[in-house]
């Protein structure tokens, strides 16, 4: 037996989806992951219901093929203005910015926001995660388009706060 053989990491996509099934069966909403200074956590029912699986960190290339996610070299949207809040994506996946195809998008430039108001879904794994606004004020710039994949911590929106 090979003492170099790795050792399976908390981390790969076959364990969280087993995860994501003990959480629904044991009607759990939360997991905290934490190994070293890798981390994730699982949250279930916001809202809709679902499970949202948000990815902190993945510890090798081998899952980041399965789930890409930021990396420094990820170029920036758009500089951002200082008096501006910015709204990012807290998962990887594809944004939708309507709730289904041909309704009207959730919110467009110059919508008024409240921290409760949705203003996309990021579909990840099968999964809907609804995004929410929160902060206040008036949508200033839209940053990405319906059906577009968005890494972790991508600027979604800037909002010209109220």
């Amino acid at each position: 037996m090979s003492t170099n053989a790795k050792k399976p990491s908390p981390f790969d996509v076959k364990t969280v989806e087993s995860l994501i099934a003990l959480m629904s069966a044991n009607d759990m909403s939360e997991i905290y992951l934490r190994d070293g200074t890798q981390h994730m956590r699982l949250r279930r029912g916001m809202q809709a219901g679902p499970v949202v699986a948000t990815p902190m960190h993945f510890p090798s290339a081998s899952i980041a093929a399965h789930v890409a996610v930021a990396s420094p070299s990820t170029p920036a949207a758009a500089p951002p203005r200082n008096h501006l809040i910015e709204i990012k994506s807290e998962t990887v996946g594809t944004f939708y910015a309507q709730p289904k195809p041909g309704d009207p998008p959730f919110v467009k430039a110059g919508d008024r926001v409240t921290p409760n108001t949705p203003v996309g879904i990021i579909v990840v794994m099968k999964t809907n995660n609804e995004v929410l606004a929160n902060c206040t004020g008036v949508i200033a710039e839209v940053l990405v388009k319906n059906d577009q994949y968005v890494d972790f911590g991508q600027v979604l929106f800037r909002v010209e706060p109220t």
